[in-house]
């Protein structure tokens, strides 16, 4: 029989108190000839779990178009965006007392002009004294040039390379098209910060390109606030704990992170610490693992596990 992670974990220095059923692989990154330092996060959400389920748009100009498709959609109908999705997609959201989940479809393309917004790198000492700042700037023609300056810098490894069409951003949300851009920045230099680190001239092209039609609609789920709670339960909340069915030192322990957190021991770890990484579902993390939800003593918590090298 050959070790599994959590047995291996006690084998780094310890013995271990309790024999595992079953059998598996060594899992990497246990090696007994190195220190980890494990660390387990515990956030308590204050809001009733219905209400922290559910998808309410804020009130920014960024959440426009969910608002604009979820007065469409509600309770049956539907809204049509071309290029982007207006909603988050299987996403709660509540209407007269009755629940749904949003759903988003492709129905087809359409080919329609569009902006495109591209920057070159101006050297500093070529930046005018007048121009302007970045955060000076409206925040929809702001977002776009600060999405394009991390492209740039990180020559296209950012995160924000998603975002765009080769290398330049599409504008095609009613916020940007709306936006000044395409009117008076054309040309024109802007300037990362007040000292001119970085700056880029900007360009707007318009070009006609092929955009997908996303339809969104809503499914209903529940009609009662306890029929969607189960829902909820089933859909958001990955373990359950019940305190009674705890072993005492577990249980201690968990109320310790709950207490003071995050949770930290370097392997070998405690034997207690070990039972509720299980009772987590967590053995198999190897580096790090976050967004769980853990319902416990009737209160929802958000947790995470993070290992990193001790020595």
């Amino acid at each position: 029989m050959v070790l599994d992670r959590r047995t291996a974990l006690h084998l780094a220095g310890t013995t271990v108190a309790t024999a595992l059923a079953g059998c598996a692989s060594l899992t990497p990154g246990s090696s007994a000839n190195s220190t980890q330092e494990y660390s387990l996060s515990l956030d308590r959400i204050e809001q009733p779990l219905v209400e922290y389920v559910l998808y309410r748009p804020g009130d920014g100009v960024y959440d426009q178009p969910a608002h604009r498709a979820l007065s469409a959609i509600l309770p049956d109908g539907r809204h049509t965006t071309y290029g982007y999705k207006p909603l988050p997609e299987d996403a709660y959201v509540a209407h007269e007392d009755r629940y749904y989940q949003t759903k988003i479809v492709v129905t087809g393309e359409q080919r329609m002009a569009r902006p495109l917004v591209r920057v070159t790198a101006i050297p500093q000492d070529q930046v005018p004294e007048d121009a302007p700042t970045v955060d000076s700037l409206a925040q929809p023609v702001g977002r776009v040039i600060k999405i394009l300056h991390s492209y740039t810098v990180t020559n296209g490894e950012s995160g924000s390379a998603e975002l765009l069409r080769d290398d330049a951003y599409v504008l095609r949300r009613p916020y940007e098209l709306n936006s000044r851009l395409t009117d008076d920045l054309d040309g024109q230099i802007v300037a990362m910060d007040p000292e001119n680190h970085w700056a880029y001239r900007i360009n707007v092209t318009t070009e006609r390109l092929y955009e997908p039609a996303y339809t969104a609609l809503a499914i209903e789920v529940a009609t009662t606030t306890d029929a969607f709670r189960d829902i909820a339960f089933a859909a958001r909340v990955d373990t359950r704990l019940d305190p009674a069915e705890l072993d005492t030192p577990v249980q201690q322990l968990l109320e310790q992170v709950i207490a003071r957190d995050p949770y930290r021991e370097t392997t070998p770890l405690s034997t207690e610490y070990t039972n509720l990484i299980d009772a987590l579902d967590l053995e198999q993390v190897e580096t790090a693992s976050n967004g769980h939800h853990l319902w416990y003593d009737n209160t929802l918590y958000r947790y995470g596990l993070y290992i990193n090298d001790a020595n």
